[in-house]
């Protein structure tokens, strides 16, 4: 907890640092407290984003980070909600840390891995460069998933509530960490396998992986199933693909190359270190040799995937081309190092050189941090221009791959970005509602009457009147989950050509419109299978707990 307080404690002078993600998340936690306090407990539709047309953004990104910071602004003022959650995170990143470090190594020991974890040079650069919450968040929980495996392997049927737990909760974190933790499983249980020579792990490592996949399928099966409807594509074109995302790559844009050589360098004195510190902690035969042969392994196989060697399996294995950046794989090689470290230094017999070594180390990593701090960016500015945006109805800006299919949200009205590069589109805040006549044009207001009743995210429900038929644009995304009605009758919406704006048609004469989002079969799907892989883990712990009564009671 101390070490992850030291890595916030610039942000009680400077403010919050801006990151590449930063106004993303920020407008995304504000947007859910919002839709809480209208009622909603579970937003699916971000209302405020793409200029206040909405987007799906809370079906596709995964809900544990903007859950966290919309529960911590709902309680904290909103500019140290990011330091809150920084703090949390790390902090839980150490304590996972040091569960797995405790297994093979002494505690004062476990204690040092931790604290090394939590800030090791990759989560410092996500801290003060990236403000990926999210990434944060699942990376923190990478060793307890390391740990879980282990005991799948050695103890089988017992840990497998612990192993679905753990991966589900990194699903719900963040979708490319969840990727890499798939196929971190693969390779765990693989090798263990190999260095156990035996097979019977498998079975009950399959087992724990799908529960695992159950317990998070409110939000993986909407979210997989939603693909059709949305540009989710725009996640991987472009600068965004791995093949131009490898360390000390040459081949991106300008920008990314700037950050790449950061992170490359980063990487490359992780690795090293690590490759020296493993070295030293081997020949201690620290743990078992399954333990070593798995570190070996994942050690090597993050490295491999960072390199452009990789590029057949980045472009070939299922969905891994959605990690997008390889260089996140320096989150299993953080793991390594800091094991190894604690190992190396725990089995040095001098008590003076071990601290006076872990001084040096800390003071290395100390250095790192302040040399990625002192090109972050620092903005006091960020969080009340969002909170203003909103509060005022402009809105922010949406995400390439949550617009759905068929809109242009750069074409839409009140973009800023849009008006400045064309100045034929209007920056104006689009209204509500437009009404227009069969050939498309405006109806002028003394022509049709509008009275909103309620306008919530999820819920618009007005009534409109005027004497010829009209076609509504609602200032709102069409996309499947929208219902309508009117006059209490399901009616048929369309999408405009150019914006994919949602709208309806109506007769002539006065009109009642229902516009709700409906949950999907899909949505519908993924509860009832997470509330069943609930039920049995609770049946599973209260049988575990009598039985160890029963125990007890002998």
């Amino acid at each position: 907890m101390l070490a992850a307080l030291a890595v916030i404690a610039p942000m009680f002078f400077l403010g919050n640092v801006s990151g590449h993600d930063f106004g993303f998340h920020i407008a995304s936690w504000m947007d859910a407290a919002g839709q809480w306090r209208e009622g909603i407990a579970y937003p699916r539709w971000a209302e405020w984003a793409n200029w206040g047309f909405g987007e799906p953004r809370f079906i596709f990104y995964p809900p544990a980070s903007w859950i966290a910071g919309a529960a911590l602004g709902s309680l904290l003022p909103w500019k140290i909600v990011p330091g809150a959650l920084i703090w949390i995170s790390l902090a839980i990143a150490g304590m996972c840390m040091w569960k797995l470090a405790r297994e093979w190594l002494p505690a004062h020991t476990a204690i040092l891995a931790g604290g090394l974890y939590a800030v090791n040079p990759y989560h410092l650069l996500i801290v003060y460069q990236r403000s990926a919450f999210g990434e944060l968040l699942a990376d923190a929980l990478y060793p307890l998933l390391i740990l879980a495996a282990w005991r799948v392997l050695k103890r089988r049927w017992r840990a497998v509530p612990l192993l679905a737990i753990v991966f589900a909760a990194i699903w719900i974190s963040n979708a490319p960490a969840a990727v890499i933790a798939t196929y971190l499983l693969v390779l765990i249980f693989v090798v263990g396998s190999i260095a156990e020579r035996h097979w019977e792990s498998l079975i009950p490592a399959g087992v724990g992986a799908f529960w695992g996949l159950s317990l998070a399928a409110f939000y993986i099966l909407p979210a997989a199933w939603g693909r059709q409807w949305v540009q989710i594509a725009q996640a991987t074109v472009d600068e965004l693909r791995p093949s131009v995302n490898f360390i000390f790559s040459r081949s991106n844009t300008p920008e990314y190359l700037a950050f790449n050589s950061s992170v490359s360098w980063i990487g490359a004195i992780m690795i090293i270190a690590t490759a020296i510190a493993l070295t030293a902690a081997l020949k201690e035969k620290v743990a078992t040799r399954e333990v070593r042969s798995i570190l070996i392994a994942i050690a090597v196989a993050a490295t491999f995937l960072m390199l452009p060697l990789s590029l057949l399996i980045w472009e070939t294995f299922p969905e891994l081309n959605f990690v997008q950046f390889p260089w996140r794989c320096l989150g299993l090689i953080a793991v390594v190092l800091a094991f190894a470290i604690a190992a190396a230094l725990g089995y040095m017999r001098n008590g003076v050189q071990r601290w006076s070594v872990v001084g040096v180390v800390f003071l290395c990593f100390a250095g790192a941090g302040a040399k990625i701090a002192s090109t972050a960016w620092w903005d006091t500015a960020d969080i009340p221009d969002i909170a203003s945006a909103i509060r005022s109805g402009a809105g922010y800006a949406g995400t390439d791959e949550y617009s759905p299919i068929g809109s242009d949200r750069y074409a839409l009205p009140g973009n800023p970005d849009e008006t400045e590069r064309n100045p034929g589109v209007s920056g104006a805040t689009a209204p509500r509602i437009a009404a227009m006549d069969k050939s498309g044009e405006p109806i002028g207001t003394a022509d049709v009457n509008i009275d909103i009743e309620r306008w919530s995210a999820e819920k618009r429900v007005f009534t409109e009147r005027a004497s010829l038929p009209a076609t509504l644009a609602i200032r709102l995304l069409d996309y499947p989950a929208w219902r309508v009605r009117v006059n209490g009758k399901k009616a048929t919406k369309t999408a405009l050509e150019d914006t994919g704006q949602l709208a309806v048609s109506v007769p002539a004469g006065e009109n009642h419109i229902e516009i709700l989002f409906r949950r999907t079969r899909d949505g519908v799907a993924g509860d009832v299978i997470t509330l069943a892989s609930v039920l049995i883990l609770i049946g599973v712990w209260w049988r575990e707990r009598r039985r160890i009564s029963k125990a007890a009671g002998a």
